[in-house]
């Protein structure tokens, strides 16, 4: 029989192309970085400091920041590590984690984008009403509901991708641990876990699009009927926000899985793009177009607010 030795580590190949640049890169990583942690922690810190922003949507707010906080450290930090120390391993356990939480939190990251878009749908369609809809109840299992659900999703993808046998090579063709580079290492046939893997991501993916996009085709049709222009600017200035979220978030994401013949620098610049930069941009979009954040930031570091 074939001596076989089971992988107790991965090796990862890190970003492609970056000899010599080590140094700026580790700088530019670090700032995004630590730009995304303050900013999301800012966010976190002036809505829950602040009564005025104790409403449905800021709720849904303080999940994404949470997310994105948790997002951005399950991959930076071992990319920075790589990048100054230049030591690429990490354990199966690492890599296990890596695979999971990067499941979880993006799972709830596109449910979290997909329940904002109803609670703008409710406000806009239904303002008399929203309130009453989106009480706290409702909120609350909305928001337990992502959560359990993308753990739940993250649990199958997770258990399908190491329980298949690890014998080498060991090398990962990414810069962190996720599922399909990962599999690609397995010694054994993966061909069925891959397509129920791949069919189960693009089931909750198209899921999650097809009713972002049925919320702002009712959202839009809303905003049409109304008679008045500033009623209209302000319902549109409301959904802006959270599809220039749902667009940074979907968008790398999307190209990635419907092109799989880009090239494996462009490919990693995108999906770079979506985990680095894209959790900090979150909090500064919502903050540049909201008067209520801004007052709440000014009051968090003991401004003085404008009156309502």
């Amino acid at each position: 029989m074939e001596n076989r030795t089971v992988v107790s580590e991965f090796i990862l190949l890190g970003i492609l192309n970056t000899k010599g640049h080590e140094t700026i890169l580790f700088i530019s990583f670090l700032t995004f970085y630590l730009c995304t942690l303050l900013g999301n922690l800012l966010i976190l810190s002036a809505i829950l400091t602040d009564s005025h922003l104790h409403t449905p949507m800021y709720f849904f707010l303080c999940n994404l920041a949470v997310v994105d906080l948790g997002f951005t450290s399950i991959s930076t930090p071992k990319l920075l590590v790589d990048l100054w120390a230049k030591s690429r391993t990490i354990s199966l356990g690492g890599c296990m984690s890596q695979v999971f939480f990067y499941q979880f939190l993006g799972w709830t990251e596109g449910l979290l984008c997909t329940v904002m878009a109803f609670d703008r749908y409710v406000a806009i369609c239904h303002p008399l009403r929203y309130l009453i809809i989106m009480n706290w109840r409702v909120c609350a299992i909305l928001a337990a509901g992502t959560w359990v659900t993308s753990s739940f999703q993250a649990t199958i993808l997770t258990s399908l991708t190491f329980t298949l046998p690890y014998c080498g090579p060991n090398v990962v063709g990414h810069y962190f641990c996720d599922i399909f580079p990962v599999m690609k290492l397995a010694c054994a046939d993966t061909y069925v876990i891959e397509t129920v893997g791949f069919f189960n991501i693009g089931l909750v993916a198209m899921t999650c699009f097809f009713l972002i996009l049925l919320s702002y085709l009712r959202i839009v049709y809303s905003i049409l009927k109304m008679n008045s222009a500033k009623g209209r600017r302000k319902a549109a200035s409301t959904c802006v926000s959270h599809l220039t979220v749902v667009t940074l978030y979907c968008g790398p994401s999307a190209v990635n899985y419907t092109q799989p013949q880009l090239s494996k620098v462009v490919a990693t610049a995108l999906q770079i793009f979506a985990d680095v930069v894209a959790p900090m941009l979150n909090p500064v979009i919502y903050t540049l177009r909201n008067k209520e954040v801004k007052r709440a930031l000014r009051k968090l570091r003991g401004g003085q607010t404008t009156a309502r």
